[in-house]
């Protein structure tokens, strides 16, 4: 098996730092030091790319187009710096199919000629997972981007893997679906790394891991074959459910080129709140006491303390909605019956607040303000 899984030198935390933040980020680094200089890891017993094996790549992707096969060093450098620019690969070649089919001749030829393969979607992870280490073939499927059917009846969408998670959201939104996934980076992730990593994201509490979302993939393994695991049923209890191995692999077990996925009914009640609090068992007490409280139309919940909220604020010229505290929640509610989600919630405030647990807060109803 030639498809190499997440670097794990830099174990973070891929859903932590905000697109603010990771942009930030990158406008101030330098070029990082290669990976294998800074990290004490060995490069595999791989083969070393060779012009005859790009003349390869460029037969199976379409000699015309040179944009599908990228060897120049300024071209293929974004390719193997991380979105943290903190680990940095050798890569010479950055290959960009556009079907199954072209995915499997790569995968198949490449490990004929035992030539390392690194997949890549939209490079937003944090944990250098999607880069090449030493000089790995990139295979990115950012052209793999076709939105394939939206049912509006059943919620289901298929699609390829390249597709950006916000075009998704986008797209389903406007039938009245919505995505059981967001991120900070869904402006540029792609859905297959989302379940390629089961991403977890905002919306974890009301609609779980993306296994429960997930109703099939199309895969290809190492060696070129093409396992069609898709399915068009939220209730499928026919034999094994292989696409789950493939959930959350990495790129281990091989790569995701097609899904579908279940996507719910959209909230036409949506209400957010920004809390203040003083401790961190506060802010538990809160959680619990949110569950409890708002039942059904609980959809997210998150905790921001100080120095992240700090972060935002004097680098971004931004400005709290609310005083200072050492902690802070964002809390939000989705649900059908506008009168009924905001009496709750009022009333879930005004017992968090009469119990000493939330400080101070505001919550708002209107979408400008609640992105």
């Amino acid at each position: 098996m030639f498809l190499r899984g997440a670097f794990r030198a830099l174990a973070l935390n891929r859903n932590l730092t905000p697109i603010a933040v990771r942009t930030f980020a990158s406008k101030q680094r330098e070029v990082p030091a290669l990976t294998c200089d800074r990290y004490p890891v060995q490069r595999g017993s791989f083969a070393e790319l060779t012009d005859d094996d790009v003349a390869v790549f460029r037969g199976i992707l379409g000699g015309a187009d040179t944009s599908r096969v990228l060897t120049a060093a300024d071209e293929v450098q974004d390719y193997n710096i991380d979105y943290l620019r903190s680990v940095r690969g050798y890569g010479r070649v950055v290959l960009k199919p556009r079907t199954t089919a072209e995915v499997a001749e790569l995968l198949r030829y490449c490990n004929e000629r035992r030539l390392a393969v690194c997949p890549q979607g939209g490079n937003t992870g944090l944990v250098g997972g999607s880069v090449p280490v030493f000089d790995e073939v990139v295979l990115s499927l950012q052209l793999m981007d076709t939105i394939e059917r939206i049912d509006e009846y059943s919620g289901i969408v298929v699609c390829q893997a390249g597709c950006v998670l916000a075009t998704l959201e986008e797209q389903v939104g406007a039938r009245g679906l919505v995505m059981p996934l967001d991120l900070g980076a869904k402006g540029s992730c792609h859905i297959g790394g989302n379940v390629s990593t089961n991403a977890g994201g905002l919306r974890l509490v009301r609609y779980g891991h993306l296994h429960g979302s997930v109703l099939g993939v199309e895969a290809v393994t190492a060696e070129g074959r093409v396992l069609d695991l898709m399915s068009n049923f939220k209730k499928d209890n026919t034999g094994y459910h292989l696409k789950h191995l493939f959930i959350g692999s990495e790129g281990t077990l091989g790569i995701i080129t097609r899904l579908s996925m279940f996507c719910p009914t959209a909230s036409r009640s949506v209400n957010v709140a920004f809390l203040g609090l003083h401790s961190y068992d506060d802010v538990k007490r809160t959680f619990l006491a949110a569950k409890r409280g708002l039942g059904e139309v609980l959809s997210s919940c998150e905790m921001i303390d100080a120095a992240s909220l700090d972060s935002c604020t004097r680098f971004f010229g931004l400005q709290s909605p609310i005083d200072k505290y050492p902690f802070y929640m964002l809390i939000e509610t989705s649900g059908s019956d506008a009168g009924h989600d905001e009496e709750k919630l009022a009333r879930f405030l005004e017992q968090t607040m009469e119990q000493g647990l939330v400080q101070d807060g505001t919550v708002t109803n209107d979408s400008t303000k609640m992105k």
